[in-house]
């Protein structure tokens, strides 16, 4: 799809707004040298960030020989943003103030068979009521939430096309959550949650190529390409834990067999740990946390059986991954999501061991690969950056109607 001047307008007050939360505080010139972009339009954005009450004036620099340069910081106190991670297990919720700092948290458990839309929709419900609550919100002006649900999105309608894990199919989600939830409502998945996030504020910012592997109960990858999110025609870009990894292999959720994910995903971790010690006390049936986080420690301790499960599931992951290299040549791979989290630098040395076997050189040469510098959940973040983006694309159409994939 080509790109409009509109589009292109908004994706630059991203990257100075980004720049801006980055780099508090800073001068136009500081910003124009960073992003790129002249300094003429740089002004004009920061004029459109200030009367939006984004970013504020904070006083002078000396420059050389010169005026003193204005500066300008964001606006922390000037709203709130609240993203959700709805995952097959759990419901988080995290509130963020404008320099995208944890105000509130708050997380409902989910029980297998409550996967309901109505019930999913209660549980997301009490923890956005919850958080606001907590921060003293109520009469902040929250510029809207993001709302992360596994599966395949349309963001433009607001529904869940399909999401195996929870058996949804054409769920309105956002319609749903609005008769629950009084704010502006945004939806994607995980996959595009954590590359947003990685590109506002982990290790994707000031990259023009990156791909975020999200590892968790599902396994994908959010993929920047030339400085913003790549959604694909059907904004289903990034399913790469739906690609063949093993011929006539596993079956997966997506009804398929041998994918990534049944191999890398919580499950399919579990299911390394079955097959290579079925009696072992590192293994929680039913209970995809409880069990990563029991390899995690025996990884850490030396345990033999939770280091050859952890060797096992990062050489499935590094064929993986060394795929995504070859094909998207990124200057950076991010590891992220809960899995990867708990696992830490154990997992990172072992993949970037199995991405170097498989790997074209030249290419591989140009990434790195990391794990995400993101303190809190990546997903919640990602979500609110959602709201964040939304709040700026609305505010640069010059109108309150209402955006795509918004309910008011």
């Amino acid at each position: 799809m080509k790109r409009t001047s509109r589009d292109i307008r908004t994706a630059n007050r991203f990257q100075v707004l980004r720049q801006i939360i980055a780099a508090s505080p800073t001068s136009r010139q500081e910003l124009a040298a960073a992003t790129g972009l002249s300094l003429a339009t740089v002004a004009t954005l920061v004029g459109e960030l200030l009367d939006l009450g984004l970013i504020t004036e904070v006083g002078f620099e000396d420059s050389a020989g010169g005026r003193p340069r204005g500066l300008v910081a964001v606006n922390a106190s000037g709203g709130t943003l609240i993203g959700v991670d709805l995952a097959e297990t759990y419901v988080r919720v995290e509130l963020f103030d404008l320099a995208l700092n944890v105000l509130a948290r708050a997380e409902e458990g989910m029980r297998p068979g409550d996967s309901r839309p109505e019930q999913v929709v209660r549980h997301v419900a009490t923890a956005v009521g919850s958080v606001v609550a907590r921060a003293g919100a109520e009469g902040a002006r929250v510029l809207g939430a993001g709302v992360s649900v596994p599966g395949q999105v349309d963001r433009d309608t607001g529904v869940c096309e399909y999401a195996p894990n929870f058996d949804w199919h054409d769920v309105p989600l956002l319609d749903l959550l609005a008769g629950h939830i009084a704010h502006p409502l945004y939806l994607d998945n995980p996959l595009r949650a954590c590359a947003v996030a990685e590109l506002w504020s982990g290790a994707a910012r000031g990259h023009g190529d990156a791909v975020v592997v999200n590892l968790g109960t599902g396994v994908g990858a959010g993929l920047i390409l030339g400085g913003g999110v790549h959604r694909g025609v059907s904004n289903s870009a990034g399913e790469w834990g739906h690609t063949t990894l093993v011929l006539d292999g596993r079956p997966c959720h997506c009804g398929d067999r041998g994918c990534v994910e049944a191999y890398t995903g919580a499950p399919g971790i579990m299911l390394n740990l079955r097959e290579l010690s079925p009696d072992s006390p590192l293994l929680h049936p039913g209970d995809q946390t409880a069990t990563i986080d029991a390899l995690a420690r025996g990884v850490r301790a030396g345990d033999p059986v939770a280091t050859a499960v952890l060797r096992h599931t990062a050489r499935c992951l590094g064929a993986g991954v060394a795929d995504l290299v070859n094909l998207f040549n990124p200057e950076v791979v991010v590891l992220s999501s809960w899995v990867a989290a708990a696992f830490g630098e154990p997992l990172l040395e072992e993949v970037r061991a199995a991405v170097t076997r498989h790997a074209l050189r030249r290419p591989l040469a140009a990434t790195r690969i990391v794990l995400s510098p993101i303190p809190t959940d990546p997903v919640c973040l990602g979500a609110a950056t959602f709201a964040l983006e939304g709040a700026l694309q609305s505010a640069g159409r010059g109108t309150r109607t209402r955006a795509p994939g918004v309910r008011r």
